[in-house]
């Protein structure tokens, strides 16, 4: 962009999933100097560690793609309703192979610390191996959930036995044939993995922190009808992105659950339990917002927990009480509950029979010692920060982005961060992330961000920083949209409540994906509106 001698790269891209697939794709076609970083061996990002058996997406698969190019939506035919990990980890491939970014892309790279030279306006990014490169813009695409959580249970060091997470799965097949398993946790991850480990394991020992409501998946192989009728759809979808709350269509009544009659809505909810997929939390128009509008869809759900689990006292277990349905992440699975009707599957409440230390032979809890052969960690993520804060990134005047966040995150929409120019998040704290179509969002950031850049060149200029005052006016916006809602009332890692000492911010933008887009790009059409874009000085030769 005007100083190539001096720099290696125009744009540097952390990260090889999807976020990071399409931008690279979208600088390369616009004739940047780009490249990827990717700590894995193969792209995929969150397709590419989550191997654990059952893992599959809770959005449909029709919708779970890119949608930026037609010819790319009708090539590729997906075969379940809700595809599995393999099946998006070839789709993946198949886009950055079609794409030609593999050799775009450097793998096996952990990055390790970015630092904003100011007398240059240049990020020197270093690499775990020692190597370090010099970028005039450096765009983030970690993602929401790739920082895996593990607890500090004591002990943990001596167990003798095999020990996994969820998000670190390996490559080979693990054998749990005769194996003692316990697996701790049970948000969505576990919720998907545990019937599957109840399939092979000799006994299954689960524990439960805090329950957690799952639906009915509902999957199924697509019909040839479905499959042949796909690309008829595709103009619908495309209009659909942008003018719906989460990225596409989730059917609903119209209508409040409260002025809805007992028999009316019990149909309703029946439909949608059969149906399955998460859409049961948006049939109503008042189970987001109202306390007793939700109390009403919940109880339903636990009901069809009682009537699954036949043992009374394990169905009360793992009944969620105490915070609202949908306020935590909305499982979905089609076997989880049936699976502590086994004999071999045992549950442990740990609020009440709390983890005393891990042995070297298994688990011992206030009330119990279990024998193990196999530890599963499904204990989730440092989620939406914990990616940015841990790779050690520093701003103007040697301020640190984690010291920066210590009372909770802050953005520019979720895009950028006052006193770090030319820095760029996809799908950032502060934007609608996991709240919407992840990549519907993924689709609109890459675009604006690369509408930026080209602006930036267009115009000769060098710098584009979010300015601190439209930093905290969008800060108390994304506060407001989560007050309208009923995301308090719940500790989810939403709030950043699953890691000890996290600040508890609440962190997505809950004002819906359509009226997030409009936000964005009338940020856009008025000349980037609280961004600073600026020439400042080159370096001079010999600088770099």
């Amino acid at each position: 962009m005007g100083d190539r001698g001096w720099i290696d790269y125009d744009v540097l891209v952390i990260g090889a999933g999807f976020a990071g697939l399409h931008m690279l794709s979208e600088l390369k076609k616009a004739g940047f100097r780009c490249r990827a970083y990717e700590t894995g061996s193969g792209v995929g990002g969150t397709w590419f560690w989550n191997r654990y058996p059952g893992a599959r997406c809770d959005i449909e698969s029709v919708d779970y793609c890119f949608l930026h190019d037609r010819t790319l939506h009708h090539d590729w035919v997906w075969s379940e309703r809700f595809a599995t990990q393999p099946e998006i980890l070839r789709y993946a491939e198949h886009f950055a192979d079609r794409a030609g970014l593999l050799p775009l892309i450097t793998f096996d790279t952990r990055i390790v610390a970015a630092d904003f030279d100011t007398s240059s306006s240049v990020w020197s990014v270093r690499t775990e191996h020692g190597d370090e490169v010099r970028s005039r813009f450096l765009v983030t695409a970690v993602g929401c959930m790739s920082a895996p959580q593990t607890p500090e249970i004591p002990g943990l060091s001596r167990f003798r036995g095999e020990r996994f997470h969820t998000a670190r799965w390996p490559r080979e097949p693990v054998d749990l044939a005769g194996k003692r398993v316990g697996v701790i946790g049970t948000g969505s991850s576990g919720i998907q993995v545990i019937p599957e480990i109840a399939g092979k394991a000799a006994e299954v020992v689960v524990f439960q922190r805090t329950p957690n409501f799952s639906v009915p998946a509902g999957n199924r192989p697509l019909t040839e009808a479905e499959r042949a009728a796909e690309p008829a759809k595709y103009d619908e979808r495309v209009t659909l992105a942008s003018t719906t709350r989460f990225g596409h269509v989730v059917p609903g009544t119209g209508q409040p659950i409260l002025n809805t009659g007992h028999d009316d809505r019990l149909a309703v909810l029946e439909d949608r339990w059969a149906l399955g997929g998460t859409s049961i939390v948006a049939a109503f128009t008042d189970t987001g917002r109202d306390l007793r509008a939700n109390a009403l869809l919940a109880d339903f759900v636990r009901d069809k927990i009682r009537a699954t689990v036949t043992d009374p006292e394990t169905a009360e277990r793992l009944v969620p009480k105490g915070y609202p349905i949908g306020t935590k992440r909305l499982c979905v699975s089609d076997g989880y509950f049936a699976a502590f009707n086994q004999d071999h599957v045992r549950l442990v409440d740990l609020r009440t029979e709390p983890i005393e230390e891990i042995t070297a032979d298994g688990v011992r809890t206030t009330g119990d010692t279990f024998p193990l052969d196999v530890l599963v960690f499904a204990t989730g993520f440092d989620a939406f920060t914990g990616a940015l804060t841990r790779m050690n990134i520093t701003g103007r005047d040697g301020v640190s982005l984690a010291e920066q966040w210590e009372k909770g995150p802050k953005t520019y929409l979720g895009l950028a961060m006052a006193g770090f120019p030319n820095l760029f998040t996809i799908t950032g704290p502060g934007s609608t992330t996991v709240l919407s179509n992840v990549l519907r969002a993924i689709e609109h950031h890459v675009g604006w961000i690369r509408d930026l850049l080209l602006t930036l060149r267009s115009t000769d200029r060098l710098v584009a920083e979010a300015e601190p005052a439209a930093q905290e006016d969008w800060a108390a916006q994304v506060a407001a949209a989560a007050n309208r809602t009923l995301y308090h009332h719940a500790d989810s890692y939403y709030l950043g409540a699953n890691i000890d000492g996290k600040a508890r911010v609440f962190m997505p933008y809950a004002g819906g994906l359509d009226v997030y887009r409009r936000i964005c790009d009338s940020v856009a059409s008025e000349g980037y509106r609280g961004f600073t874009l600026s020439r400042e000085t080159l370096p001079g030769p010999g600088t770099r």
